[in-house]
C-alpha cells in the first residue's frame, strides 16, 4: 500500500515540478507570451511551485523513511513557506481576475492600463499579503504550549492538527485566523465576481458571435482556477467545527498542496491558443 501511494504521489509531484517549471521558462523565452496576463501566470506557476515543494519531498521522504519526525524550527518555516504561497495565490486570482476585465473591457489600451510597473507593483503586492499573513499565523501558533503529545496527525504542519497539541487557550489564534482568512477570501472573492461582472457585461456588448465567444474562452481557464481553489480552501477553513474531520482535513489539503499545483498547469496549456502555439514553436526551433 504505500509503495503505491509513494508511486502515486511522486507521479503527481514530478508533474507539479515539470508542469510549472514549463509554464515559467515557457513564458520567460516565447516573446508573444510576454503580456500581463502570461506575466500573472508565470507567478501563478511560482506560488504553486512553491507550495507544493515547501510540502511533497518531506510527505514523499516520510512514507518509506523510519525517521517521520521534523525539528520545531523545521515545521514552522514548512508552514510559513506553505501559508504564504497559498495566502499569495489566493490574492493573486483575485489581481488575474481584474487583468482579464482589463484585457476584455478595453483592448486596444491594455497594454497601457496593465503597464509592466503596474504588474510589477501588483505582484509585489499580493506576496507582501502572503508574507504578513504567514508571519502572523505563524508566529501565534509557535508560541503556543506544546506539552502533551508531539506527534502531528497529518502529512505537513498545519495550524488545524497544531492546535490539537496545544495544552494553551487557543481562542484567540482561531479568532485571529478567521478574521484574516475571512477578510482574505471575502476580498479576493468578491474581487473576482465584480470582475467577471464587469466581464460579462463587456462581452454582451460585443456584436459578433466569434468575438463573444473568443472573448469569453480567454476567461474560462482561469474561472476554472479559481473554482477550484477557492472551493477547497473554502471547505477547508469554513465549514462548521461540528463537520470537522481530521481525516477529511488531510484529504483537501492533499488536493490543494499537490493535486492543484498539477492541474493550473493542464488548465491553461489546454486550453490556451497561445501556449499550445508556443509549445510548437519550441518544437520546431528544437527539430531545426
Amino acid at each position: 500500500m504505500k509503495a503505491a501511494l509513494f508511486t502515486v504521489f511522486l507521479l503527481v509531484y514530478v508533474v507539479d515540478l515539470l508542469g510549472n517549471l514549463g509554464m515559467i521558462l515557457l513564458i520567460r523565452m516565447e516573446c508573444q507570451l510576454h503580456t500581463p496576463m502570461y506575466f500573472f501566470l508565470s507567478h501563478l506557476s511560482f506560488c504553486d511551485l512553491g507550495y507544493s515543494t515547501a510540502i511533497g519531498p518531506k510527505m514523499l521522504a516520510d512514507l518509506f523513511g523510519k525517521d517521520k519526525s521534523i525539528p520545531f524550527l523545521s515545521c514552522a518555516l514548512q508552514f510559513l513557506i506553505s501559508c504564504t504561497f497559498a495566502d499569495s495565490e489566493c490574492v493573486l486570482l483575485a489581481v488575474m481576475a481584474f487583468d482579464r476585465y482589463k484585457a476584455i473591457s478595453s483592448p486596444l489600451l491594455y497594454t497601457a492600463h496593465m503597464s509592466s510597473r503596474l504588474c510589477s507593483l501588483l505582484v509585489t503586492g499580493v506576496y507582501l499579503v502572503g508574507l504578513t499573513d504567514a508571519l502572523i499565523h505563524t508566529t501565534l501558533a509557535f508560541r503556543l504550549c506544546f506539552c502533551g503529545s508531539n506527534e502531528i496527525n497529518h502529512f505537513f504542519c498545519d495550524l488545524a492538527p497544531l492546535y490539537l497539541l496545544s495544552c494553551s487557550d487557543i481562542e484567540v489564534n482561531q479568532l485571529v485566523l478567521f478574521i484574516i482568512y475571512g477578510f482574505i477570501e471575502l476580498s479576493t472573492i468578491s474581487g473576482v465576481l465584480i470582475s467577471y461582472c464587469y466581464i460579462i457585461l463587456s462581452i454582451l456588448k460585443i456584436r459578433s458571435a466569434e468575438g463573444r465567444f473568443k472573448a469569453f474562452s480567454t476567461c474560462t481557464s482561469h474561472f476554472t482556477a479559481v473554482a477550484i481553489f477557492q472551493g477547497t480552501l473554502l471547505f477547508t477553513y469554513f465549514r462548521p467545527s461540528s463537520s470537522y474531520s481530521l481525516d477529511q482535513d488531510k484529504m483537501t489539503s492533499l488536493f490543494y498542496t499537490l493535486v492543484i499545483p498539477m492541474l493550473n498547469p493542464l488548465i491553461y496549456s489546454l486550453q490556451n491558443k497561445d501556449v499550445k502555439e508556443a509549445l510548437e514553436k519550441i518544437k520546431n526551433k528544437r527539430w531545426f
